[in-house]
């Protein structure tokens, strides 16, 4: 808590509001104080205030009104709700719309000191987040990665910007975008680029597991563990710890990451010494952790902590002009790898490959054209030495893409799933975002996206 965390109570029972207020400054807060909701505006336009604590229910702008007005100010201003308990539901609509938290009268103290140390604390880190995107830079390239787009040019843009940095990044995207291939190049780009890259994939380590290999464990800490076992936290020490499919660390282990991130220190399983280390995370998934956030399936403070940089990784399918490079990239690596003289494509295997929606993204490309190579008869490589599904595909174009043909009801659910393709690109794959676009709701769009097998 610091001297300059000023909170705003809106309330318009007298008794109420000197309450709180009192309180509040006993915790050592600057408060301020307003009567009715068109008060607290007034006060909000001539001071700076980091928390709103605002009565649901008042006659002239009530709490929603609040919210919408404060968010106007200033976009970063936390608002904790006070309501009775016949506008619960009402709060909790206003918390689908920003607000924090509410707190029902009357008012628990230790809850109200719970709620108010998390808004601030989160408050802090998204402005800490907005700063380090602000002090990242000029645009720059990292090596080593094939990328002609526009789409994954300005991916690549961000990530080499932040390379240069010490923030976390986390890198969002489908299965088989290359992730993993980006985070290599963040580091080799950054200034601990001789220092160890460290690798580890949560979604393969099972629970019991997954702790020790972060964080190390003691001989004896459980029956199996003879010796003394080094983390990956410890191994990447002055480098790079990057963790793959991040959303699936448990909860357990999220409360351990999250005060290595907050203070570079932990403790071996079974230990108790304090381990300092110095390492620089890069965390990837392709899930919705904002999203998860918010069902409290995933820490919401450690959700921020990671997201410093926002690396968002476009699917192939909306990257096609750099299909040719990497067919003919992956057509020279395997026919070295497996001596063969192979020099290209057939004008038909061409047009069936950059046809195709590559639902398994760069990965699944590679995969095609290592098969490719080893099965092609000559120099070329025809449609016939192509995996079989590409030529069973009645169409290799995006699923979003509208055609002059079909029913109606077709060219409907095409417009639609073109539109929600578009919308979940515009906001970076980030689900709640997408549906705003969209006019609809976030379970709306969720039926849809499982309707039309969207991953």
């Amino acid at each position: 808590m610091a001297d300059s965390e000023t909170i705003l109570v809106i309330e318009d029972e007298a008794s109420q509001r000197e309450a709180l207020a009192g309180y509040l400054r006993k915790r050592g807060y600057r408060v301020l104080t307003a009567a009715s909701g068109l008060q607290g505006m007034a006060t909000l336009g001539n001071e700076l205030v980091e928390l709103i604590i605002t009565d649901y229910r008042m006659p002239d702008l009530d709490g929603m009104g609040v919210l919408q007005q404060a968010r106007q100010v200033n976009p970063d201003i936390e608002v904790i709700l006070l309501t009775a308990y016949g506008s619960v539901t009402s709060a909790v609509d206003a918390m689908r719309h920003g607000a924090f938290h509410y707190l029902e009268k009357p008012v628990d103290l230790d809850a109200l000191d719970a709620v108010v140390d998390h808004a601030l604390e989160r408050r802090h880190l998204v402005s800490e987040n907005r700063e380090l995107r602000t002090q990242l830079g000029g645009p720059t390239r990292l090596e080593g990665i094939i990328a002609a787009d526009p789409a994954m040019e300005e991916a690549l843009n961000v990530a080499a910007r932040a390379a240069r940095s010490r923030a976390s990044v986390l890198i969002v995207g489908e299965s088989g975008t290359g992730k993993e291939l980006v985070a290599r190049a963040v580091h080799a780009a950054s200034p601990r680029r001789e220092a160890p890259f460290v690798a580890v994939n949560c979604a393969a380590l099972s629970e019991s597991l997954l702790e020790s290999e972060l964080f190390g464990h003691e001989k004896g800490a459980f029956t199996g563990a003879v010796r003394q076992h080094q983390g990956r936290f410890e191994q990447a020490d002055n480098g790079t710890l990057f963790i793959d499919e991040v959303s699936e660390i448990p909860a357990a282990a999220q409360v351990k990451l999250l005060r290595v991130l907050q203070e570079r220190t932990f403790e071996r399983v079974g230990g108790t010494t304090p381990i300092r280390v110095d390492v620089r995370l890069i965390a990837a998934t392709n899930r919705d952790l904002r999203q998860m956030a918010r069902e409290h399936t995933f820490r919401e403070d450690l959700y921020y902590r990671l997201n410093v940089v926002t690396v968002s990784l476009p699917p192939l399918r909306h990257r096609r002009q750099d299909i040719t490079a990497l067919l003919q990239h992956y057509l020279q690596l395997y026919a070295t790898e497996n001596d063969k003289q192979v020099d290209g494509f057939t004008r038909e295997a061409t047009d069936l490959l950059m046809r195709y929606a590559y639902p398994g993204n760069v990965r699944e490309l590679r995969n095609i054209v290592e098969h490719a190579v080893v099965m092609a008869r000559g120099n070329l490589v025809s449609t016939r030495d192509l995996p079989a599904e590409l030529s069973a595909e009645p169409s290799g174009t995006d699923p979003g893409e509208v055609t002059a043909s079909g029913s109606l009801p077709d060219q409907v659910e095409a417009l639609e799933r073109q539109a929600i393709t578009a919308a979940l690109q515009q906001a970076d794959g980030v689900q709640s975002r997408a549906a705003e676009l969209l006019g609809l709701t976030e379970r709306n769009l969720r039926y849809k996206l499982h309707k039309y097998g969207f991953k």
